[in-house]
This record gives structure tokens, sequence and C-alpha cells, in this order.
């Protein structure tokens, strides 16, 4: 059986997935509340996410988010605008969101 296309979240999600076999994995859509600025795109362009994994263990701050950027690089220029991430190893404290 045949579907539609795969959704940027999606992909996201299965880029993820397969790049650090995450314990929890979180990825949300928020484009819609970002409709009327600048990078705005319908099929998606603003993304949250909330990841788990024992990649991230004894990495930084920094070092986590270049590891997901990596993963998703072959969206990062042309189909992700904004993406807010929260990248945990397990048993870390949550990081408090300035949000």
């Amino acid at each position: 059986m045949m579907s539609g296309p795969i959704s940027r979240r999606d992909r996201i999600e299965a880029l993820l997935q397969q790049a650090f076999k995450p314990e929890t994995l979180q990825v949300t859509d928020d484009s819609a509340a970002h409709a009327g600025h600048g990078g705005f795109d319908a099929m998606g362009s603003h993304f949250r996410v909330r990841i788990v994994s024992a990649r991230f263990a004894g990495a930084s701050r920094l070092a986590r988010h270049r590891l997901v950027y990596d993963a998703l690089a072959s969206m990062m220029h042309h189909e992700i605008h904004a993406l807010v991430l929260d990248c945990q190893a397990p048993g870390d404290p949550p990081e408090v969101s300035a949000h």
C-alpha cells in the first residue's frame, strides 16, 4: 500500500531514530505558530525536539546539539528553518526551558 510523501516531521524522527537509538524522542512541528514570519513553510519549517539517548552521555550541551545537526544535515539548510533542542542522556536532569 502506497501512501503520500513522508512529512518533514516524520523524516526528522526517522533520521534521529537511526542516528541515536533514543530512549525517548518527541518531534513537534511548531510551524503553524510562525505563520507570516520569516522562514515559515506550510510543509513544516519550525520544529522542537526532545531526545534522550546514551550517545549524549558525557557530551556538553553544544556537542549534543552538533550531533543532532549532523544527523539532520540533509535537511538543515533547505527544509528546517528553526530547531529547538532538548538533548539529554539517560539520568540527566531535565533542561529548564526559557520558553
